[in-house]
């Protein structure tokens, strides 16, 4: 097949001092490129940082199977290398080319937004098709046409606002503002100033308002990041709905009251979801609409600035969940059509609408997008300090057809093909490069379905960048083997292949289940394993039913054989790890607007009397043991036995033996387990353990030694021999 090329990234429509006349005769570019006699690139710093040469890229000799598609890696990374040139020659440096601000001396200088300095307020924006720009607010009682910008060749508006003459600004810290502009199509239209970092909404007409935010007194950071964790153990939260009253919730609170269970639990990350401003609460935050503001629902900049210094505090680092991918659709208070045109910042007409998610889709061509963009990551890195991002709905930025209707089998003609977006791959290397840049030990996660190979190998190796992928296959195969498999009938072959099955050298985050498994239309694996009697049967007090004996066995053994076999990282979601009942369900006309299920019920946990506590106790022990006996970075693991009638998978991982028997009804005396360790082994954790709801039938052999037996078992020099009850989970440690 031969391999279309969608353009070079020096065409017209992307390179600076070179005008495209497109629709309107409306030009889409920014400044005069001064041509360097040699390429920028070629110095001893670039060359140790990136492999121009396609051909000696690490990949191809890691995986030879590649090698019929380096045409994929030629187009792709000559196109990095073009576009990252040209940002060099005009901006000096990718970090530069991001910077929507940086402090000098505490004065504040930005390119585009709101840009603050000792001489007063400089308010700049990019909107090539609008005819004419002015801005307004509270500040001068909303005059729609006082204060009028100006505008170059390039589609850039600028006006500076010099301060009072008892030296306040013109804007007074808190104030609403808008544009006020007339359009490509000559219609006067309000708009949030694009680059806003705060907003708030309009209780007359639920509109979102750009506000002004300048407090006297900034939040200033009292701890230092923490090292980069040694592995992932992410505590997947969500600010509006982490409280047990149904409303929603603030940073402050999380920061005082959910923040310490994560600390006690011993996770070592959290990953806020709903960070960016959405004007609807239901989209669960993926539906943006200001890029560079904090949502307002949960409180204001400095408490989430407070949130994040106090998990710093604690050794915790904290991730975004970043939405690039696509941008809400709303016009009044988002970016969508904001100088008139539907090609702004996205592409045009249907290419630019994502169907499925009733969204645009970003044009990663052009200059100012990824310079908006790229400046996005920077502004959350230095100015709230995250540790990195969680990127959402990479697969749709993978494909241009956005894996909408294609389904992958994991061969690789389906990756590397003319359906590859080579602009939105050209993007994420350039995010991944800037965001390790700015932060050297930042964390990248991509949330991608399809399996694109080296999406998380590094650039110069020739992959994406991205540190981490999500196992997205796990979770699903647990849903699926609850709703459509008996017990007697799941495989154990198939589970051990899905929770192995990973690309080499490419690290995953594993997770049983996260918010999307609990969304309406489904439930959470508790809910599915316990069903209605999760109203009425998780009460200590009561003889336990062989539905709830069934349900807090496979719950325990679903997380720890997921947490112990599916990647080089983990990930829960906020009150999964205890069991939480029933499902997601954000407020909507649908359900009468209501919160009930759009809250954590802590209190679950907390009542000593029910089983969700349990839960809980297994939860916190099994991340520990991750911490005495690590073994998510070792990629030392092998499986040793998966054998469907006894429902017994056995496998070792880092120093430890894990042993697990799924049958519904049958146990085993005198089981003989292989094993590649030498010596005695112990017990350090047992899902039967009567702390976790269970029953203690191995209790007598806690602290006892398994005598090895050096004789060879399922290809294993050694053996033990123990006891294994019917769905239960051992681990066992080499006394060595």
């Amino acid at each position: 097949m031969q391999y279309i090329d969608q353009g070079s990234a020096l065409s017209n429509k992307n390179v600076p001092g070179r005008r495209l006349q497109k629709k309107n005769s409306l030009f889409y570019q920014v400044r005069p490129l001064q041509v360097a006699q040699q390429s920028v690139l070629e110095n001893e710093e670039f060359t140790q940082r990136y492999q121009k040469n396609a051909d000696e890229l690490q990949v191809f000799k890691d995986d030879p199977y590649l090698e019929p598609h380096k045409q994929h890696f030629q187009v792709r990374n000559a196109k990095f290398f073009e576009l990252l040139e040209q940002i060099v020659k005009v901006e000096s440096s990718l970090k530069d080319f991001a910077k929507g601000y940086l402090d000098l001396q505490n004065i504040r200088y930005e390119k585009y937004g709101f840009l603050i300095s000792d001489t007063g307020i400089t308010y700049k924006e990019w909107a090539p098709g609008a005819k004419e720009v002015y801005l307004t607010g509270d500040f001068n009682n909303w005059d729609k046409m006082q204060y009028s910008l100006t505008s170059d060749s390039f589609g850039n508006w600028e006006i500076f606002l010099p301060r009072n003459e008892d030296g306040s600004y013109l804007i007074p810290h808190g104030s609403r503002v808008k544009a006020y502009i007339k359009d490509a199509n000559g219609q006067y239209q309000f708009r949030i100033p694009a680059w806003i970092r705060t907003t708030w909404q309009n209780q007359e007409n639920k509109l979102y308002d750009g506000v002004f935010y300048n407090p006297e007194n900034k939040y200033e950071f009292k701890h230092n990041r923490p090292p980069k964790p040694r592995c992932l153990k992410i505590y997947e939260v969500h600010i509006g709905m982490a409280g047990i009253d149904p409303r929603v919730h603030t940073f402050k609170e999380f920061t005082q009251t959910v923040l310490p269970r994560v600390v006690k639990l011993g996770y070592n990350v959290i990953q806020i979801m709903a960070i960016q401003e959405h004007a609807y609460y239901g989209s669960f935050g993926y539906h943006v609409t200001n890029f560079f503001a904090v949502s307002s629902r949960f409180g204001s900049p400095d408490d989430l600035k407070e949130l994040i210094d106090t998990a710093h505090s604690h050794g915790i680092s904290v991730l975004m969940d970043l939405v690039h991918s696509h941008a809400s659709s709303n016009v009044l208070d988002g970016i969508n059509q904001w100088d008139g045109t539907d090609y702004h910042y996205f592409h045009a007409g249907g290419k630019g609408k994502h169907d499925l998610w009733d969204s645009k889709l970003f044009d990663y061509s052009k200059w100012e997008v990824i310079r908006f963009l790229l400046s996005n990551l920077s502004w959350w890195i230095n100015e709230y300090q995250f540790d990195g991002f969680r990127f959402d709905g990479v697969t749709s930025m993978l494909y241009v057809h956005h894996g909408n209707g294609y389904g992958f089998t994991g061969g690789y003609h389906e990756y590397f093909n003319e359906l590859a977006d080579i602009d939105s791959l050209v993007y994420l290397m350039l995010a991944n490069d800037l965001i390790h840049e700015i932060h050297p030990n930042a964390i990248t996660v991509a949330e991608d379905v399809s399996g694109y190979p080296t999406l998380c190998r590094n650039i110069k190796e020739g992959g994406i960048g991205f540190d981490y992928r999500m196992a997205m296959a796990v979770p699903d195969k647990w849903i699926k083997l609850l709703k459509e498999f008996k017990d007697d009938d799941w495989d154990m072959g198939d589970i051990a292949h899905t929770l192995t099955n990973r690309r080499y050298l490419e690290k995953c985050i594993c997770y049983a289940e996260s918010h999307d498994q609990a969304l309406v239309g489904d439930k959470t694996l508790s809910m599915w394993l316990f069903d209605k009697e999760i109203y009425s049967e998780m009460s200590t007090l009561q003889p336990e039913t062989l539905v709830t004996f069934r349900g807090m066995a496979l719950h325990k053994m679903l997380r720890l054989i997921t947490f112990a076999l599916g990647g080089e990282g983990y990930l829960n979601f906020m009150g999964n790890e205890f069991g939480h009942p029933e499902w997601i369900d954000f407020p909507r006309e649908g359900n009468g607007w209501s919160y009930h299920h759009a809250r954590r019920r802590w209190d679950l946990a907390d009542d000593q009397s029910l089983r969700y506590s349990r839960l809980l106790q297994f939860d916190a022990e099994m991340i520990n043991l991750e911490d005495q006996y690590p073994w998510l970075p070792n990629g030392d693991q092998w499986v040793t036995e998966k054998h469907n009638e006894t429902k017994v998978i056995v496998f070792e991982r880092g120093s430890l033996l894990f042993v697990f028997n799924f049958h519904p009804t049958q146990s085993y005396e005198h089981f003989r387990v292989g094993t590649k360790f030498e010596t005695d082994h112990r017990i350090v954790l047992d899902t039967d353990d009567v702390r976790f709801g269970g029953h203690s039938r191995v209790s007598p052999s806690y602290g006892q030694n398994f005598p090895i037996i050096k004789e060879e078992w399922q290809g294993r020099p050694n053996y033990i021999q123990i006891y294994l009850p019917n769905r239960c989970a051992i681990v066992f440690k080499s006394i060595e």
